[in-house]
């Protein structure tokens, strides 16, 4: 599989406290790798340095074989990395269709814009019946469906999601990673699934990450991390004793 994203030796400093040390990971080209750990263990951190959002004192990022650690977030974007925030921030007051629009800033080609638009109703129907609806009032399985419609289209090759369950009815939670299995699936874009829930993350990822207090403590193939003792204990709840 061709690597797509690599994080080598990253470390970042939020003042002297060291947040990040000597992070590695890779995402290969359509691939879904999912990014654990607790409270305070550097996932969102390391999602926002990817973006560009949090600067790293030394390490580098590649994407595509191109460095990209100096790169600002915009190129980022244009280089085709993308994000679904936590709690989905859509723009509550703009309408579903102007959401949309908005995931497009980037980009130039009114044409392709216009097609990608028509394109995300075909996906997400339940959106297109709300178009001219203002975000702020959906449901919230419908505002993390329009945070991911809104995230492709920048025409992204990798999505980084910072906890999409997070504060939805556990009615809807598998909904969402179902739904983030399909656009993988179908459409072919790598995602970096950052989660507090191992067990959900394992479910639809290949393999994943486990970071603890800034560094990467364990790595492996989602079977082999969901047979560990260690994440069975610690984020799944299961004694080994």
């Amino acid at each position: 599989m061709t690597t797509l994203l690599r994080l080598a030796d990253v470390n970042v400093y939020y003042g002297a406290f060291h947040v990040l040390r000597d992070v590695r990971l890779e995402v290969g080209a359509g691939e879904i790798v999912s990014l654990l750990g607790g409270n305070a263990s550097g996932k969102s951190t390391t999602m926002k340095t990817i973006l560009g959002l949090t600067r790293l004192r030394s390490g580098t990022i590649t994407f595509d074989g191109v460095p990209v650690e100096h790169r600002s977030t915009p190129a980022r974007v244009r280089a085709g990395i993308a994000s679904v925030p936590e709690a989905r921030r859509v723009f509550p007051q703009l309408t579903v269709d102007e959401n949309l629009l908005a995931g497009a800033y980037t980009r130039k080609d009114r044409a392709g814009v216009a097609e990608d638009l028509e394109r995300m109703r075909e996906h997400f129907p339940r959106l297109a019946e709300r178009r001219r609806q203002e975000a702020g009032t959906l449901s919230g399985g419908e505002q993390q469906m329009l945070a991911f419609a809104r995230a492709l289209m920048s025409r992204p090759r990798l999505i980084c999601m910072d906890e999409p369950t997070m504060g939805l009815a556990p009615r809807l939670v598998d909904q969402v990673l179902d739904e983030i299995a399909r656009l993988n699936r179908e459409l072919g874009v790598a995602v970096l699934l950052v989660e507090q829930q191992a067990e959900l993350a394992l479910s639809i990822a290949s393999r994943g990450y486990v970071l603890a207090t800034g560094e990467i403590a364990v790595q492996g193939t989602a079977d082999e991390l969901l047979r560990d003792p260690r994440i069975q204990e610690a984020y799944l709840g299961r004694s080994t004793a």
